[in-house]
């Protein structure tokens, strides 16, 4: 079976942590591992505007020794006469992967369930799993083992960006809290899926209404824009909703002493996080935006070796079996 990376919870703990830990190794050695050399080519592919995602994987990929194929939904047939599996169908024939920034998620699991190619989520309106794992990279960064520490998600817990912050950082062991107005609670199943996986891996979930709930004693704490693309004729009634979810220098006081900030950009400021904490010392968001390359490149070589194997494992069982039926065929014909 392709393995794929469309949410969070697509990679067990240890799957995870092999991730991030190859990101390291990469980060370290940014030249040295040549996994697309060929080079083989990555259909990276964008329904939505992009500044870290298309600069990162573009880069990431060459850095692999691969080629990037930078493709527009606006120019392709994707999204207009073809679905996305014929889409794939077609692909998988050229590229060795296929990454899509889109809107929903139902297409992207259409899909992955039509081709033999890894397919990554680089952003749907459900998840932004890429994202987390570098942002799982950078805490690891500055504050060490992830499992066992508490990250606070403030603002809209309905966002792709809070509801992969439940899975991902439940995956890793964390504990996860969201702080959002009822009206934007993340949804049900993501939340009973979160939960689901902290209990096997000693994290913890939390959703509560409360800013300050949310943020007592975190380790990190974490915010995104309040209108995302596509919310922009909600805009007012949004900085309404939300204004006493701004993570300012008062919230943060209620964090640990040595909490760290994070926000994966673009950022509006003054609205759900002042000047003052985004260009503070306790912020860390260039270091988040770095390392999306890292981890993407991490996570295109992990996927390409784990689907190298399964193929390999595979036709390795479709060998053994094609030679039991083969003897079997030999000592019935032998008797007979």
């Amino acid at each position: 079976m392709t393995r794929h990376f469309l949410r969070d919870d697509d990679l067990t703990q240890a799957e995870q942590t092999a991730v991030l830990d190859l990101a390291v190794r990469m980060k370290q050695d940014r030249w040295g591992a040549k996994p697309l050399a060929g080079p083989q080519s990555v259909a990276v592919i964008f329904d939505k505007s992009s500044t870290r995602t298309r600069v990162s994987f573009h880069v990431g990929i060459s850095d692999l020794g691969g080629s990037p194929l930078i493709i527009s939904t606006a120019n392709s047939q994707l999204g207009g006469k073809e679905t996305p599996s014929d889409t794939a169908r077609v692909l998988e024939r050229m590229v060795s992967a296929i990454v899509w920034r889109t809107y929903g998620q139902a297409g992207l699991e259409e899909m992955a369930a039509g081709t033999t190619v890894p397919v990554v989520n680089a952003l749907s309106d459900d998840f932004h799993p890429c994202q987390l794992l570098a942002d799982l990279l950078t805490i690891r960064e500055h504050r060490g083992e992830l499992a066992g520490q508490t990250i606070a998600f403030v603002g809209d817990g309905a966002c792709n960006m809070a509801q992969s912050y439940l899975l991902a950082a439940a995956t890793a062991g964390m504990h996860v809290r969201i702080g959002s107005p009822a009206e934007f609670s993340p949804a049900a199943q993501v939340v009973t899926d979160a939960e689901r996986r902290a209990a096997e891996t000693g994290g913890s979930v939390l959703v509560v209404t409360d800013p300050v709930a949310a943020v007592a004693g975190a380790d990190v704490v974490v915010t995104d824009t309040w209108v995302s693309m596509g919310k922009e004729d909600e805009k007012q009634q949004r900085l309404d909703t939300f204004k006493d979810y701004r993570v300012d220098d008062d919230l943060m006081a209620h964090a640990a002493d040595d909490a760290v900030f994070m926000h994966c950009l673009p950022a509006d400021r003054g609205f759900e996080v002042t000047a003052e904490v985004i260009d503070g010392p306790r912020s860390i968001i260039w270091d988040e935006a770095e390392n999306r390359l890292h981890a993407q490149k991490a996570l295109l070589t992990w996927l390409l070796a784990a689907n190298t194997a399964t193929t390999a494992t595979a036709t390795t069982a479709t060998a053994t079996t094609a030679t039991a039926t083969a003897t079997a065929a030999t000592a019935t014909a032998a008797t007979n």
